[in-house]
């Protein structure tokens, strides 16, 4: 069940809600630990009061569309398989005559299996010595597209960086596709090379796309806990 509509008393707080979940389907308690909660499309503490007709999502570990607000930034989730010149592609529609630097990451499908989530291992273990077939990525889109948002903000903040592209996949993944592209450019290599670091490294704690890893007879998810806001400066 990917969804379920509760009724809650007037004055009623995000983790009210999940206790009157976890009554309907007592087989999420377990998870609770490891849960993130989001209200209407944002990171939410569980003491958060709810108003009528609230959206709440439960966010497990995460894995770790539309064009951004500028002609600057291209933020996109994707059904499709991402063509293998994508990050050329990418570079080629942000750059301009004054930036010497281009950096693109593009993560991959690999055999060898991750970091089971939080709860996960048994399963995990289940499978130890296996290869992983393919990957399988599901994303809270609206909300996962508004966080990318939030990470190019802070990466013109922190490095002086406005052109920056983070396209991501969601379902399943071949060995050897690209899952997620990321390109920065600027005038100088070293802010490019911190600005598509800090892309990656904060998409894959903050934004809620969650990634299991397929086997012949089973499915592992993997990832950590969602961090709700952004890395502190070094």
């Amino acid at each position: 069940m990917r969804e379920l509509r509760i009724e809650v008393p007037l004055g009623a707080t995000v983790d009210d809600a999940w206790n009157a979940v976890v009554r309907t389907i007592p087989t999420l308690a377990p998870g609770r630990a490891s849960l993130r909660f989001a209200v209407n499309g944002s990171y939410a503490d569980e003491d958060q009061p709810l108003a009528d007709g609230d959206e709440i999502a439960c966010i497990p570990p995460v894995s770790g569309g539309a064009a951004g607000p500028g002609a600057n930034r291209i933020l996109r989730i994707e059904a499709d398989p991402l063509p293998r010149d994508l990050a050329t592609t990418l570079a080629d529609e942000l750059a301009t005559d004054e930036d010497g630097g281009v950096v693109a990451f593009v993560g991959r499908t690999r055999v060898t299996p991750g970091t089971p989530a939080p709860g996960q291992e048994d399963e995990a273990a289940r499978h130890a010595g296996r290869v992983v077939d393919e990957l399988e990525y599901e994303a809270y889109e609206p909300m996962a597209l508004g966080v990318l948002g939030q990470i190019a903000d802070e990466i013109e903040t922190r490095f002086g960086v406005e052109r920056v592209a983070i396209v991501h996949r969601s379902g399943r993944v071949p060995l050897g596709d690209a899952s997620v592209v990321v390109v920065a450019v600027a005038p100088h290599r070293d802010a490019a090379f911190a600005a598509a670091r800090y892309a990656i490294d904060e998409t894959k704690a903050r934004a809620p796309i969650w990634k299991a890893e397929r086997f012949e007879d089973g499915v592992v998810w993997i990832g950590d806990v969602a961090r709700t806001g952004p890395d502190a400066p070094a």
